[in-house]
């Protein structure tokens, strides 16, 4: 739905060129465009078309996370989710300040697709489905790296109830520093390919280009005690194994953004993502053994066992139980 839809990005920036770009679309789509900002971003920020929040800002709404959730981090995006499901979303869409929105980008999403559908087929290098190149996604499991796909045309196709759909991006996609560190970029996707994952088949998918319905949305959260580098790829694991149990599909589709990636250092990347190197493999047999229970009201509860076991793995710190019962209690509260 065109209406009813918010997009959420994450910003310490000054208002840029890519920000206007995103807040003008936002304005003749009727979306809602919301930024949540940090400590580092600018005392003054306007843009027409965009809703910011300063950290000052999101402390007076009155939601319970927006005071637990540390500053400096990334996951004070669920503040925007959180002021996104109060202002009615049917859909949300998460972008980030570095990504160039294609025409593509704002057209129409269908929660229902039609797509190749793999199940039960292990770990999905999906980037291979969109182009010839040995790249994977960040967050995959590097001893697979090397394993090939089923080949796209031997897979047959279906209609699909995706509530969670991630489209690509070109030029600077979501790779690891392992990839950026000795193999090419730029990277262009092919255009004309659309991958569903079902149960039994894990692929991780990030916070960059992502759109989420509501029966869904609860499962947006992004864990704060945990390495920046995995607070997306966690939750998406996190995802997929609650999107199993009722049947949902996770959709990967063509890019509708480029990136034209803000300045990382490398080597703190890679050191942030030791974490999903030793353990990501782990931790998706650990949550696929989880003794979960199937229905839309279940998945708060769901949410809970699953952060309970990566505490227990000691991967993410025990603080975070606080703030996912925040997070739950706003959404109770706002939705």
């Amino acid at each position: 739905m065109k209406n009813n839809t918010s997009l959420v990005v994450t910003s310490i920036a000054k208002p840029t060129k890519i920000l206007e770009d995103l807040a003008r679309g936002c304005v003749e789509q009727g979306y809602d465009f919301i930024v949540i900002g940090d400590e580092a971003s600018p005392s003054e920020f306007h843009i027409d078309g965009c809703d910011f929040y300063s950290l000052e800002r999101q402390r007076q709404t009155g939601l319970r996370f927006a005071q637990l959730c540390p500053t400096k981090h990334y996951a004070r995006k669920n503040v925007g989710y959180l002021l996104a499901i109060h202002n009615g979303a049917h859909v949300i869409i998460e972008t980030d300040d570095d990504n160039i929105p294609y025409s593509s980008f704002w057209s129409e999403r269908q929660r229902v697709q039609e797509a190749v559908v793999i199940n039960d087929d292990g770990w999905v290098n999906v980037y291979r489905y969109f182009t010839d190149e040995n790249i994977w996604p960040r967050g995959f499991p590097l001893e697979r790296v090397k394993e090939g796909v089923i080949p796209y045309n031997s897979v047959n196709s279906a209609m699909i109830d995706c509530p969670i759909q991630q489209g690509l991006a070109d030029d600077n996609p979501d790779v690891d520093a392992v990839y950026r560190l000795i193999l090419p970029l730029p990277q262009i996707f092919r255009k004309d390919r659309r991958v569903v994952l079902t149960e039994g088949s894990w692929c991780p998918f990030n916070s960059q280009n992502t759109a989420w319905w509501p029966e869904v949305f609860k499962l947006l959260y992004l864990p704060s005690y945990c390495s920046f580098r995995m607070t997306d790829i966690w939750r998406s694991f996190i995802a997929q194994r609650v999107a199993w149990l009722n049947g949902w599909g996770i959709l990967f589709q063509e890019p509708t953004v480029r990136q034209d990636r803000n300045d990382h250092n490398l080597m703190r990347d890679f050191s942030d993502e030791i974490p999903g190197y030793l353990h990501n493999e782990q931790i998706c047999e650990v949550l696929a053994s989880l003794p979960l229970e199937a229905g839309v009201e279940k998945i708060g509860e769901n949410l809970k066992v699953c952060y309970d076991k990566l505490i227990d793995m000691s991967l993410i710190g025990q603080e975070e139980l606080k703030l996912v019962d925040a997070w739950l209690e706003d959404i109770e509260q706002v939705g």
